[in-house]
C-alpha cells in the first residue's frame, strides 16, 4: 500500500532556490524546499513528499495567502514550458532575493563580511533579451494535464517543435511564442514546421533514434543579424536543400545559414562539423569598440546588452594601468581576454575547446589587437608555475571557470603565480564563494557584484575582486 503524503499547512515561502525551487519555513521554523506552484511571500499548504540533501521537499497542495509580490506572467506557456520560473514573481524582488543569495555565499561559504556585496547590477530588458535559442523537434508531444483530461487525441499533430520538458528526456513542449527572444525567432521556427509538414519532413524519435529533424538554433546580434543552424538527425540532401532553399527566400534577415548532421545516440554537437549552406559562416556581435565574431559552435554570453555590463565590472575591477601582463582563465571565445587587451601589456588566454581558441584568435585579429596569446588545453593542465616562464609573472589572473568552480590544481597553482589582483567571474555564488575561501591563505576579498543576466530565472553572475595580502 503506498504511504500517504504528509500535507503541512500554513508554510510561508521565504526564498528562491536553485533550479526554481522556493524556500519555506513552517510555523515551528523548519526550513522545507518547494519545487514549484509558489513564490516568496505565498503561505501554503505543502505535500511532503521526499528527503533531499537533508531538506523535506515537496510540492504545493494549495496556496493560502498569495505574496504581495505576485504579478501576472506575460508568456502563454509559463508553468508548462518550465524556463522561466520566476515570470509570477515581481522582476524587483526577483533581483532582491538574487542579491541575498550571493550575500549568503559569501557569509556561509566564504566566511566573509557580507558589507563586502555590492547592490546588484539588473537588467533594463526583462524580456527578448537572449540572443540565442535552441529548440528540439520530436515525434512525442507533452500534453498538459487539461489536454489529457480533455480525451482529446493529439497523436494526428505529428510531434512538437520547442523545449524539453524539464525531467523529461522524450517529450517537447510545444512553443508557439517564446518571449525570450526577438520574435522573428518564433516566425522562423513555427514557419519549419509548417514546412516540415507540408513536404514530409519527419520530427526526431529519442527514443527510436531516428527521424530528419532534431534541433535547430537560432542566434542574433544587436545590430540584427541572424544565424540559423539545423541540426538533422540523418542525411537527405533533397529534404535539406528544400527546407533551406524554402527558408533562404523567405527571411532575408539570415546572413548565415548552416548544418550539421547527428546520427550519435546523444545530442551533443560539440563533436560534430558544421557545413555552411549558404551565406556567411559566421555572425558578427559588437560590445562597446570590441567586435566578435561568432560561428556555429562558438560561445557567446546569450546577453549581449548584460554582457557588456558585466564586462565593465569585471573591467573596472582589474583596475589596469597599461602595464600588466594578464591571463585570462577559461577564455572561451577570448571574449574578456579582448575586452580588457587595451588596458594591459599583454594578454594570455587558455581554453580547453580548440574552435573556441580558433575563434579567439580571429576575434584578436578581427579586431587588430597584438598583444594578446591565446592556447588550448585544460586550464589545471595548462598553468603551471612554469608557465610564468615562458609568458611572464601575471599581474592579473580572470577567471571565469564552469558552475563547478575551478579545480583544486588550478586554485593551488594561482596561490603559487601569486598575482596582485584576481578578478572571478562566476555563474554560480556557492563554488565562487567555496574558492574564494580556499584561496584566504594569501588573498583578501574586497568587493563582488552580483549582474543579473537572465531575468526570471534563479541564474545570476557574480564579479569578485581579490588581492594579495
Amino acid at each position: 500500500m503506498a504511504r500517504k503524503k504528509r500535507v503541512i499547512e500554513g508554510v510561508e515561502a521565504i526564498d528562491i532556490g536553485d533550479k526554481g525551487k522556493v524556500i519555506a519555513r513552517t510555523a515551528e521554523g523548519e526550513i522545507v524546499m518547494v519545487d514549484e506552484g509558489c513564490v516568496p511571500g505565498d503561505v501554503i499548504d505543502f505535500i511532503y513528499m521526499r528527503k533531499k540533501k537533508g531538506l523535506k521537499a515537496g510540492k504545493v497542495k494549495r496556496i493560502v495567502k498569495e505574496s504581495e509580490w505576485r504579478v501576472d506572467p506575460f508568456c502563454e506557456h509559463f508553468g508548462v514550458c518550465g524556463g522561466c520560473k520566476w515570470q509570477n514573481l515581481d522582476y524587483q524582488k526577483q533581483i532582491e532575493l538574487k542579491e541575498r543569495s550571493v550575500i549568503n555565499a559569501i557569509k556561509r561559504i566564504a566566511k566573509d563580511d557580507e558589507s563586502k556585496v555590492d547592490s546588484i547590477l539588473g537588467c533594463e530588458q526583462t524580456e527578448r533579451y537572449r540572443n540565442k535559442l535552441e529548440y528540439t523537434f520530436s515525434t512525442k508531444r507533452w500534453l498538459t494535464d487539461e489536454e489529457i483530461a480533455s480525451g482529446e487525441d493529439f497523436s494526428s499533430e505529428g510531434g512538437a517543435v520547442g523545449f524539453h520538458r524539464a525531467g523529461v528526456f522524450d517529450k517537447v513542449v510545444p512553443i508557439d511564442q517564446c518571449h525570450l527572444q526577438n520574435d522573428l525567432t518564433n516566425i522562423i521556427r513555427n514557419r519549419i514546421a509548417e514546412i516540415a509538414k507540408t513536404h514530409d519532413m519527419s520530427f526526431y524519435n529519442i527514443k527510436g533514434h531516428e527521424g530528419f529533424l532534431r534541433n535547430v538554433i537560432l542566434r542574433n546580434t544587436i545590430a540584427g543579424e541572424w544565424m540559423l543552424t539545423m541540426i538533422f538527425g540523418e542525411h537527405d540532401e533533397e529534404k535539406r536543400n528544400k527546407l533551406f532553399d524554402i527558408l533562404i527566400a523567405e527571411f532575408p534577415q539570415v546572413i548565415s545559414w548552416n548544418y550539421m548532421i547527428n546520427t550519435k545516440m546523444n545530442s551533443s554537437t560539440l563533436d560534430l562539423q558544421s557545413q555552411n549552406y549558404a551565406g556567411v559562416d559566421h555572425i558578427k556581435e559588437s560590445l562597446g569598440d570590441i567586435t566578435y565574431r561568432i560561428s556555429p559552435k562558438s560561445f557567446f554570453q546569450t546577453n549581449s546588452t548584460q554582457a557588456k555590463h558585466l564586462y565593465d565590472v569585471a573591467k573596472e575591477y582589474a583596475e589596469l594601468e597599461g602595464g600588466e601582463v594578464l591571463y585570462d582563465l577559461y577564455t572561451g571565445t577570448g571574449s574578456i581576454a579582448i575586452y580588457m587587451s587595451s588596458g594591459c601589456d599583454r594578454v594570455v588566454g587558455i581554453e580547453e575547446v580548440p574552435e573556441a581558441i580558433a575563434d579567439a584568435k580571429l576575434n584578436a585579429q578581427d579586431n587588430q589587437i597584438e598583444n594578446t596569446t591565446f592556447l588550448v588545453g585544460d586550464v589545471k593542465e595548462v598553468l603551471k608555475p612554469s608557465f610564468r616562464e615562458e609568458y611572464g609573472a601575471p599581474d592579473v589572473v580572470v577567471t571565469d571557470p564552469p558552475r563547478a568552480g575551478m579545480h583544486p590544481d588550478v586554485v593551488e597553482t594561482i596561490l603559487e603565480l601569486s598575482p596582485p589582483k584576481i578578478v572571478y567571474i562566476s555563474c554560480n555564488p556557492s563554488t565562487q564563494a567555496r574558492d574564494i575561501l580556499l584561496l584566504k591563505e594569501k588573498y583578501e576579498l574586497v568587493k563582488v557584484k552580483p549582474v543579473d543576466m537572465f531575468p526570471h530565472t534563479s541564474h545570476i553572475e557574480s564579479v569578485a575582486l581579490l588581492k594579495k595580502k
